[in-house]
């Protein structure tokens, strides 16, 4: 007979999105600041692709667009952090 190995213990998912989005490690806050990374990389990588062929041009755009894609990923990296006493906030 064979030996079934377990992957991944079970999970109650009873309250929902809550649950969800502890088993991944993230809270709403912290899914909406990766989100806004992911939008601001791929704005960045477009930036990236229509350098124009004028030299002086092309290296502002591309030092623009490389800035731009650093500033995404430090917030996706530390956003939570950044963000954490803004969400945290007590009135």
């Amino acid at each position: 007979m064979p030996k079934f190995t377990l992957l991944a213990k079970a999970q109650d998912m009873s309250t929902g999105f809550k649950d969800f989005f502890d088993t991944i490690g993230l809270t709403g806050g912290g899914l909406v600041t990766k989100g806004v990374a992911a939008v601001i990389a791929v704005i960045a990588l477009r930036m990236l692709l229509q350098l124009s062929n004028d030299p002086k041009g092309a290296l502002r755009k591309g030092s623009t667009a490389v800035g731009t894609l650093f500033v995404a990923v430090i917030l996706a990296l530390y956003g939570d952090t950044l963000f954490s006493t803004v969400t945290e906030a007590k009135g």
